[in-house]
């Protein structure tokens, strides 16, 4: 199978937080998903959460980062999901649509190291 991947991805599990970002100016109440990532790259995330969303869902995204400690925002879309354990947990995939270029070069350089 080719890599169609342009980023390199590692395995780790790091606790997530996601917002789906509503189409309504106003909306009621932003619903907090919290989840864990599978993998990482600096295009994008695989996590596992409770919540399904729908393909194209913008969500926005907070990565809690141990080494270095850091929070990392970032706008995503799902571009993949699928349920696990009967409808009770979903794996999504997630690529970046909108993260600043500190954000990027922090997470380049965390997942640089760890490759290695």
């Amino acid at each position: 199978m080719i890599e169609k991947r342009k980023a390199i991805r590692i395995k780790e599990e790091y606790k997530i937080m996601t917002t789906e970002i509503s189409k309504d100016k106003f909306p009621p109440h932003e619903k907090i998903i919290y989840g864990l990532t599978k993998d990482i790259s600096s295009g994008g995330l695989r996590i596992q959460s409770n919540t399904f969303f729908p393909i194209n869902t913008l969500l926005r995204t907070e990565l809690f980062l141990k080494n270095p400690f850091r929070l990392i925002g970032a706008i995503g879309k799902v571009r993949w999901c699928k349920s696990c354990y009967d409808d009770e947990l979903f794996e999504m995939g997630i690529e970046f649509v909108d993260i600043s270029p500190d954000n990027t070069t922090v997470l380049k350089g965390h997942i640089e190291k760890l490759a290695e």
